[in-house]
C-alpha cells in the first residue's frame, strides 16, 4: 500500500515525464509517442518504476532499450523541473506497459466471427 506522499510523488513525477517525453521524443526517439500510465515510487523514494506505453514504432524493445540508455538524461531533464519539490531525485527504471496491447487483443478476438 503506497503511502500518501508516495502518491503525490508519483503524480508529480508520472505529469512531469508525460511532458518530457513530449518535448524530446522528436530528438532522442524518433517521434514515437511515449505515453507515461503508471508510476510506483518505492517507500525510501529512492526508486521510481516508470511504465510507458510506446506507440508510432515497429520496434517496441528496441524503443524502450533507447529510453534505458537515455535514462540519465531523462532524470536530469526531470531534475529540473522538480528540483524545488523535491530534495532527491529518484533513480528511473522504465518498464514496457502492453495493457493497451492487451484489451486490443481481446476487443479483435471477441468481435472476431
Amino acid at each position: 500500500m503506497e503511502s500518501t506522499r508516495q502518491q503525490k510523488i508519483s503524480r508529480l513525477i508520472q505529469k512531469d515525464l508525460g511532458v518530457i517525453f513530449q518535448q524530446e521524443s522528436r530528438n532522442l526517439f524518433d517521434g514515437a509517442l511515449i505515453t507515461v500510465t503508471k508510476v510506483q515510487v518505492t517507500k525510501d523514494l529512492a526508486i521510481a518504476k516508470v511504465h510507458l506505453s510506446l506507440f508510432i514504432t515497429k520496434n517496441k524493445d528496441g524503443l524502450l532499450e533507447n529510453i534505458r540508455h537515455h535514462a540519465r538524461e531523462i532524470r536530469h531533464l526531470l531534475a529540473r523541473q522538480v528540483h524545488n519539490q523535491l530534495r532527491i531525485i529518484p533513480e528511473l527504471q522504465f518498464y514496457l506497459d502492453d495493457s493497451l496491447d492487451y484489451i486490443d487483443n481481446i476487443e479483435h478476438l471477441l468481435n472476431k466471427d
